[in-house]
């Protein structure tokens, strides 16, 4: 019977499997040195925040894996020699696979600033950055203040985490204006006030020079690199992006950019090994999206259709129209298509822009400014629906007709009502200024 061995149990790698399941009747193996049961890893956040308890993270019983005949391995594998077909593990076993998936996800950035390996500095992607804080930030009486290193979706998380438990937080984000490499500016600027009101002290421009250590080994300051500041603290996040988690593979044949080389097959330069998730890298990026893409819903997308090709029916990846979603405290954010931010927009993209007067909620539509082809949206603080913007933009509308036919995409008719003459009258006076 073929066996089939994934290393991994995010999203990506349980997926896989699930569906080699539903297919077929082959071995299969999942390694993970991280939990023994798969968990939701966008969840996290919401067990510190005392919104759920670590099992409600656990989308599967656990008998669900011995039922479905889903072995599952806990160790390390510190090397795959790939002309054997073996995993060779920390602990000093081995395993052999006939097919193997790498599905090992990300690991957060280290710069190499001094003290970033001491107690009390953490990223927030594993089980185990969860448990580290909850040991060095239980309460505000332990910690007096964390410092969070870097401005993305994750240090965003993490702020609001600490913040849900009224522990002082000073956030450094080396941009002028928050995740300004992403959001058009308009948006940016609206997140940096939203963040001070929720008193979190926002330092923009900023990076961070040492983390500085007390008898014991533990965070005790951190000093900015810009004003030599010292500021005293007890934790140390440090969430300045994720690189794929492929170390263990160096020493290996399979060839490596910043992730596994894959092509649209999800295969590598080695027959019979695959890889999916964050650490996968596509040889030729797939349209405007990255080579690499450390999106939950990608990792699950590449799982379905790698199970196809394993189980004979063989299937190129292809994720269609980018989207995401994410929340920034309390204002959910979407993006469909492609809003680029001021670094790297192209030359034909042009923005309309429209805001509310709380601050809290905006649109930007991006347009062809030659065609008027509608090439993305972007929404905060207002739902849409994902599946009409994936239509509009496959037919490729036009901006005039998304902006007529808004309310369609939208998610609460009642919510957005009271919005639309304003989004549409502030639009047609644009075009008019135009």
């Amino acid at each position: 019977m073929e066996h089939i061995v994934i290393i991994g149990n995010g999203i990506s790698g349980v997926t896989l499997a699930r569906h080699i399941r539903k297919l077929s009747d082959k071995k299969i193996t999942i390694v993970s040195a991280e939990t023994d049961y798969f968990f939701s890893r966008t969840a996290l956040m919401y067990i510190y925040m005392g919104h759920m308890k670590f099992e409600h993270t656990q989308p599967y019983e656990n008998w669900f894996w011995k039922k479905n005949r889903i072995e599952l391995k806990k160790g390390y594998v510190k090397q795959v020699e790939t002309e054997t077909k073996t995993l060779h593990f920390a602990e000093g076993d081995s395993l052999k696979y006939d097919k193997l998936v790498i599905a090992t996800g990300s690991k957060p950035n280290k710069f190499g600033w001094p003290g970033q390996d001491l107690n009390g500095v953490m990223g927030m992607y594993h089980k185990q950055d969860l448990d580290n804080l909850e040991k060095h930030a239980p309460n505000n009486t332990v910690c007096k203040r964390a410092v969070i290193v870097g401005g993305g979706l994750i240090g965003i998380e993490f702020a609001e985490m600490l913040n849900s438990r009224n522990i002082p937080v000073t956030f450094l984000v080396r941009e002028s204006s928050f995740w300004n490499g992403v959001l058009p500016e308009g948006e940016s600027e609206m997140i940096n006030r939203h963040i001070k009101s929720h008193h979190i002290d926002l330092r923009l421009s900023t990076n961070l020079k040492e983390i500085k250590s007390d008898e014991n080994g533990n965070v005790k300051s951190v000093i900015i690199e810009e004003t030599g500041e010292e500021l005293d603290c007890n934790v140390v996040g440090l969430t300045a992006g994720v690189t794929p988690n492929i170390d263990f593979l160096k020493t290996s044949k399979i060839e490596l950019g910043r992730g596994v080389k894959v092509n649209r097959f999800l295969e590598t330069n080695i027959p019979d090994v695959y890889a999916i998730g964050d650490c996968a890298e596509q040889h030729e990026a797939i349209g405007n999206r990255r080579p690499i893409e450390a999106v939950w819903y990608t990792g699950r997308m590449m799982g379905e259709v790698l199970a196809q090709t394993i189980c004979g029916n063989k299937m190129a990846y292809n994720p269609g129209h980018w989207f995401n979603s994410a929340k920034f405290l309390d204002i959910e954010y979407q993006t469909y298509g492609w809003v680029f931010g001021e670094r790297g927009r192209p030359d034909y993209e042009t923005h309309f822009h429209w805001k509310h007067k709380d601050d809290t909620k905006c649109i930007t539509v991006a347009y062809h400014k030659d065609t008027n082809e509608f090439l993305g949206i972007n929404t905060f603080g207002i739902r849409m629906r994902h599946k009409v913007f994936d239509r509009w933009l496959t037919e490729k509308r036009d901006v005039d007709y998304v902006m007529h036919h808004l309310s369609e995409a939208n998610f609460d008719p009642e919510f957005y009502s009271k919005f639309e003459n304003d989004i549409l009258q502030t639009y047609t006076n644009q075009l008019q200024t135009a």
